[in-house]
């Protein structure tokens, strides 16, 4: 198993490569769509712990092979792999969510920039198939000792209030859109995934590229009045059996899949590793489940986190794990500490196990 570390566009410098190399990473996975850097309620160097209801207008860039290889050749400097790239700009693919007019145009941009990560030498494409994407957290200090964290306390506005239509995965995709969006059923959802992995499977075989499918965050059955996708264990299964491929593979993460209501995490983690169907994990804790949990420090939640490694040994996984969110803890570098810690933690629990 390998050891990563998770950035942020705004922090593709060489500060950040040098911290996640001295924090033991050797591959990285990066957030192309930098949501934090547009949003001025978010730090510039941390990773937020809370919601708002927007993170900013999306922007559509299609990003090309020329820039992908200059960040991996500026990370290669620091003994690190770009191993990993997460979610397509909301304006990529809105209208594939929603079934809208431009879906067969954006299909084709979809395409392109599978291909340019293909060439780019980059083996991973971790995406999220949701209409209302993440909504609903809110900060507390529930983690170990006061620290800021993020959770569910049951439904809340966030949760609960329409999407609107200029919305897409919380972010603006049409500022003239006025009203709210039509609601989507459960089923319409499942054919509009089984059209778009039928499209784009093919391309990410023939460039090299798997694709990662991240489960739904947080794992309710509606939010904002849309449907959610794989908010339970075996739905993941549902998803790899509508287009079978290496190329369509799973981005699990732990604390989503304990978060849910039903189903074993140590099970679930067995049951996709054992088909070879994890690209890669979001290695990260969590006490509750919905619609009441929050997330902890990596060694203070439900999970049983040596457990889980076993599980993987013991199914020869040999990807990557990245600690994915932390409490942010109370000092002058709260995200960078936090995530010390989690990266602490895993290499070392990675070294005995």
């Amino acid at each position: 198993m390998k050891l990563g570390f998770g950035l942020y566009k705004h922090m593709l410098d060489d500060e950040h490569f040098a911290f996640a190399r001295q924090c033991g990473a050797t591959h990285v996975v990066v957030h192309m769509v930098d949501y934090f850097h547009r949003n001025d309620r978010f730090s510039r160097s941390n990773q937020p712990v809370g919601d708002t209801q927007g993170w900013g207008t999306a922007q559509a860039e299609i990003w090309s092979t020329e820039e992908l290889l200059d960040i991996r050749a500026r990370m290669e400097k620091f003994g690190l792999t770009f191993f990993a790239i997460e979610n397509f700009d909301p304006c990529h693919w809105d209208d594939i969510l929603f079934d809208g007019p431009k879906k067969n145009q954006q299909i084709e941009t979809v395409k392109q920039i599978i291909r340019n990560v293909g060439a780019a030498g980059i083996p991973v494409f971790g995406y999220n198939f949701s209409l209302a994407g993440v909504a609903g957290r809110i900060e507390e200090n529930k983690a170990r000792g006061g620290a800021k964290t993020v959770g569910l306390n049951g439904a809340n506005e966030q949760t609960e209030s329409p999407l609107p239509a200029s919305m897409a995965w919380n972010m603006v995709v049409d500022e003239d859109a006025t009203g709210l969006r039509e609601v989507t059923t459960k089923e319409q959802l499942w054919q509009r995934l089984e059209w778009f992995l039928a499209q784009i499977v093919p391309v990410a075989e023939e460039a090299g590229v798997r694709l990662a499918a991240h489960p739904d965050d947080p794992p309710l059955e509606f939010v904002r009045g849309q449907p959610r996708l794989v908010n339970q264990p075996h739905l993941y299964q549902k998803l790899l059996n509508l287009q079978p491929s290496h190329a369509n593979a799973l981005e699990f993460c732990l604390g989503t899949i304990a978060e849910m209501s039903a189903g074993d995490v140590y099970q679930a983690v067995e049951q996709y590793a054992q088909q070879d169907a994890i690209a890669y994990i979001h290695f990260r804790n969590v006490k509750g489940k919905v619609p009441y949990y929050h997330e902890t420090f990596i060694d203070e939640g439900d999970i049983d986190m040596p457990k889980v490694l076993r599980v993987l040994k013991e199914c020869k996984f040999d990807g990557v794990l990245i600690p994915d969110h932390s409490p942010q803890m109370s000092c002058e570098a709260p995200w960078h500490s936090g995530m010390a810690y989690a990266m602490g933690y895993m290499k070392a629990l990675m070294q005995v196990i």
